[in-house]
């Protein structure tokens, strides 16, 4: 066989097919594009998901970030992770959060804070990690331009999954939501977990490619090139708020027309 077979036209890098999902068209089939979850979006039974905008880790200075560099993270990816928050993410889930409260439509936050102020509650994995937000600590408290308004509801945990370690999906069930459009910090962990749990919970998930954030580059593209059209859809932020202002002109005119 052909050293050069299967590669691109140039004969060189990485094999053609290494670049190919030959199963991303039938996912997209089963989880994005299937009627009955596509009706599910045009309810008003959609929410907002905000996961871990807290000062723990997505502030400088603060928890993670007192002093990433002896944890791991060099300065080059600190910078790369702030500048993309404060610039583009914190905006954009503001922006989202004012649509959907004009919508009517819930905004649900998560964050990570233990129960207890010695974190005895927190997962094993918390705990080798040295990761804790204890209540009434300053990371345990969401960053204000996307804190929670009035009564939403806010979800505590102590893992990475929202979904496996607390209660959120029988709130959610609770309240009609079974759509979920999802942002936050860190793309590849809590966010990607999140996305991945609803997908497996029958909700219709959608990514806001801008609403969220990791510390490289590399690792958003793969997170939301894995996200994409397996466990959910991936809008930006003025798509989504479109298609959020179009779901509530929806509605209204349903109801004028039941008035």
């Amino acid at each position: 066989m052909s050293a050069d077979r299967g590669r691109g036209a140039e004969g060189g890098g990485a094999p053609a097919f290494l670049n190919v999902d030959p199963l991303r068209d039938s996912y997209r089939e089963a989880f994005v594009e299937a009627p009955a979850l596509r009706r599910s979006l045009a309810t008003a039974h959609t929410a907002l998901l905000c996961i871990d905008m807290q000062y723990l880790d997505a502030a400088r200075g603060h928890g993670v970030f007192a002093d990433a560099e002896a944890a791991g993270v060099p300065l080059e990816a600190q910078d790369y992770y702030f500048d993309r928050l404060e610039r583009i993410v914190l905006p954009n889930v503001h922006r989202l959060q004012e649509a959907f409260r004009a919508a009517g439509l819930e905004v649900v936050h998560t964050r990570i804070r233990s129960l207890t102020r010695d974190g005895r509650d927190r997962s094993a994995g918390h705990k080798r990690l040295g990761l804790h937000a204890p209540p009434g600590s300053k990371e345990a408290e969401f960053l204000e331009i996307v804190a929670p308004h009035g009564d939403e509801i806010v979800i505590d945990k102590t893992a990475s999954g929202v979904f496996n370690a607390t209660n959120l999906s029988y709130v959610l069930r609770n309240m009609g939501v079974t759509a979920l459009f999802v942002v936050g910090v860190y793309t590849n962990e809590c966010v990607s977990t999140a996305i991945r749990d609803a997908c497996d919970l029958g909700y219709y998930t959608t990514l806001v490619s801008d609403g969220c954030a990791t510390v490289t580059p590399d690792l958003q593209h793969a997170a939301i090139t894995t996200l994409k059209d397996r466990y959910a859809r991936v809008l930006t932020t003025a798509a989504a708020i479109a298609e959020v202002e179009e779901l509530a002109s929806r509605e209204a005119a349903r109801v004028a027309a039941d008035g």
